[in-house]
């Protein structure tokens, strides 16, 4: 063999090759590079790479300290794609990719092409580990019950039905009255019917999931001191046998509340409300909806039957008695008492945080209470209930022990799948939930970490409660891809595209006050601060976001309509019912159907294309669609310029405009960018976003002759 003359072929060739392009490499784990997406233990599993056509050597797959190389198995016009077939067992297992083209080395993982690896953004695969498909990419509508709508005034809570934390409930008059300072005992009437009533007006927003905080027996608005797991609460339900007397303003003991006690222990009207539910789940089923319940596992309330500290059971004939009436009570092993020589009333049992109306529930000390538990699981996930899955609060404090802890929910999670294979597992969590989500416990989180604080510092520079105001992270995109490569890499796709994505809740400021750069809360600004000096355009811009990252993106009830209000209890304001922003409410039907109408938002892969500060531009394609997504968080016009063809779009094409949003709100005319060269030149109004969307119509096609296409480029 002439050696000599081989190696000048092989220099020429190298002389020849067109530039390193390491833009055009990609893969991650979704089903464009990974299939199956989500293989079962023991299969066979088919790992794709991307590169710029003949424009790399070769490239190996780096598993468990192995190197695969990876055959090029197809072409297109711009890339060429590299596979490799792994055997898996039951294991998870991780991986980086090594690409070499002449002298050059470089790497791939979670964060794209880098010089070199990081085992924290290795791509993870866990064999068996699947979460429900109507689940990816769903658009889910949280509602807080008591502040969505008022379906039926009978059910009410009454003022003075009963003694709460130093104060008497209380019923409030005025729908639109701002939430008190102690808020947890004062009602405005909302109920299930309430959203039976309002039925029409989620569909239309085009609402694929409904959350709702929690609904079962408990004495607080919020309902997350759980008074009893069996039954939806009454008061919104239905109250079929009323009657009895309320408490005096200077009663404080709730064993004379019988109003309040032949409302919430009435077998009748327990039945009625648990019927009610059913009534809801089945519309929402009927509607192409599912239904996720809040279990809050980890503590209980004071109320609760098994405790019954403010005796309202104590009295009631079928109900035993609670623990902390009597020390033979079935349930006594389900609390830690410490004095154990109290055998009636006794107040020593351990609260959650020291709370003593949210006693802690002691599953190492009890058997029957773990049992208890997954029954409540099985219960409402199956006929006739038929949720379809559960979110989880405080998921990580549950148990005494960490290692308790992944072994109830290991539990927690046969019980509900077993039931119910396709209900979704969504847990709260802050932190690095990676623990949780390997296949065996939780399915997903409220995403925190990799959503809603980035979008939150970078388009306003507010901290999530607004407590604090940053101005090195408002419009810092290196901090905003930063922190969601990092975070989002503790997420397996599976989570990934489960994961709540949400730019408010319950427990957090509404992010439309956020706009308003104001630090504090309602009880040092007042309420009337929280709806000062909003920017609605800025709002625009992170449901655009939204909409449009990985993820379920999860509204609020009433964000979509305007609603403001500083963090826990301002945010629990009432629905604004004929005082709606309907523009706003307009531009969320839209958003949401352009989410839904567009496969690539909801399983497509995402890639940076672009950032400066207060700029940020990404992608989210697949083989046939490619998006471009554009934010311009600045206060004056930007001209950009940038690449796109690395997502597939072909260098000579035409973008068509989705949507734009500015100060003047939102825009649907279609307009045309052209790619020329494979870049495209934008100008953006100040406080903008934009999508543009390249559709190969034979795309569909090609997909099925992709055998014929391989023949060809070969």
């Amino acid at each position: 063999m002439d050696f000599k003359r081989l190696f000048k072929d092989q220099q020429y060739l190298n002389e020849m090759r067109p530039v390193f392009s390491k833009r055009a490499l990609y893969s991650d784990t979704t089903e464009n590079f990974v299939t199956p997406a989500e293989p079962v233990a023991y299969s066979r599993v088919k790992i794709t790479f991307r590169s710029k056509r003949s424009n790399i050597d070769r490239v190996f797959l780096v598993c468990k300290g192995q190197r695969h190389l990876m055959f090029k198995e197809s072409s297109d016009e711009q890339f060429d794609y590299y596979e490799v077939k792994l055997q898996l067992d039951d294991e998870k297992i991780s991986w980086y990719f090594e690409v070499q083209t002449g002298t050059i080395t470089c790497y791939y993982d979670f964060r794209g092409a880098v010089k070199r690896p990081d085992e924290h953004y290795s791509f993870v695969l866990i064999p068996g580990f699947e979460t429900p498909a109507w689940a990816k990419g769903a658009v889910m509508y949280q509602i807080y019950v008591d502040r969505f709508r008022n379906g039926d005034p009978d059910n009410d809570v009454m003022t003075n039905e009963y003694q709460y934390i130093g104060g008497k409930s209380l019923r409030a008059e005025d729908w639109f009255r701002y939430p008190s300072a102690m808020d947890v005992r004062d009602f405005y009437g909302g109920d299930l019917q309430g959203v039976l009533d309002k039925m029409d007006y989620l569909e239309r927003l085009g609402i694929e999931v409904i959350y709702f905080n929690p609904l079962f027996v408990s004495p607080s608005n919020h309902k997350y001191d759980s008074q009893d797991y069996d039954h939806v609460d009454p008061h919104y339900g239905r109250i079929v046998h009323d009657g009895g007397r309320l408490l005096e303003d200077w009663e404080t003991d709730n064993t004379r509340a019988e109003r309040y006690i032949r409302r919430v222990t009435d077998p009748e009207n327990l039945k009625a409300s648990d019927e009610l539910l059913i009534r809801v789940v089945q519309e929402a089923h009927r509607r192409g909806m599912r239904v996720i319940l809040d279990g809050v596992f980890n503590h209980c309330g004071s109320f609760n039957k098994w405790l019954d500290r403010e005796r309202i059971y104590e009295s009631q004939p079928g109900y035993e008695k609670g623990a902390y009436i009597a020390a033979d009570s079935p349930y006594h092993s389900f609390f830690r008492f410490h004095d154990e020589n109290r055998f009636t009333y006794n107040p020593t049992y351990d609260g959650w945080w020291g709370h003593d109306t949210l006693p802690k529930l002691n599953y190492e000390g009890s058997r029957q209470l773990e049992e208890y538990i997954l029954n409540i699981a099985r219960k409402w996930v199956s006929p006739p209930f038929s949720a379809d899955g559960w979110r989880l609060d405080v998921a990580a404090d549950l148990g005494h022990s960490p290692e308790y802890n992944h072994r109830f929910w290991a539990k927690f999670r046969r019980a509900v799948k077993e039931a119910n294979p396709e209900a979704l597992i969504l847990a709260e969590h802050y932190g690095d939930p990676s623990a949780w989500l390997q296949g065996d416990q939780w399915d997903t989180v409220m995403n925190y970490d990799a959503f809603m604080e980035p979008v939150s510092w970078f388009l306003t520079g507010m901290e999530k409660h607004s407590d604090d105001f940053r101005q090195d992270l408002l419009g810092n995109a290196d901090s905003f891809f930063g922190a969601m490569a990092y975070h989002g890499a503790n997420l397996a796709m599976p989570s990934r595209l489960t994961a709540m994505n949400e730019l408010s809740n319950h427990d957090h400021s509404r992010f439309l006050t956020r706009t308003n750069h104001r630090v504090g809360r309602t009880n040092s600004l007042g309420p009337e601060a929280a709806n000062q000096g909003v920017n609605p355009a800025v709002f625009m811009e992170a449901v655009v976001l939204q909409m449009t990252w990985p993820g379920a993106p999860t509204v609020y009830y009433g964000d979509e309509a305007g609603l403001c209000g500083f963090t826990d209890p301002d945010n629990r304001r009432t629905y604004p019912w004929g005082k709606e922003n309907h523009k706003l409410i307009d531009f969320h039907r839209e958003i949401i159907a352009i989410h839904r109408d567009n496969r690539e938002f909801k399983t497509g892969s995402t890639k940076w294309l672009a950032s400066e500060h207060n700029f940020l531009a990404y992608g989210r394609f697949t083989r046939s669609r490619q998006s471009v997504v554009l934010l311009n968080n600045n206060d004056h016009e930007v001209t950009q310029e940038l690449s796109v063809w690395e997502l597939g779009i072909p260098r000579e094409a035409v973008l068509k405009r989705l949507i734009l949003t500015d100060e003047k709100g939102f825009d649907l005319r279609p307009q045309e960018t052209e790619v020329e060269a494979g870049r495209i030149r934008v100008t953006m109004p100040r406080t903008s976003a934009m999508i543009l969307q390249y559709v190969d119509e034979l795309g569909p096609y090609l997909e099925k002759q992709k055998v014929r296409r391989n023949f060809w480029f070969k």
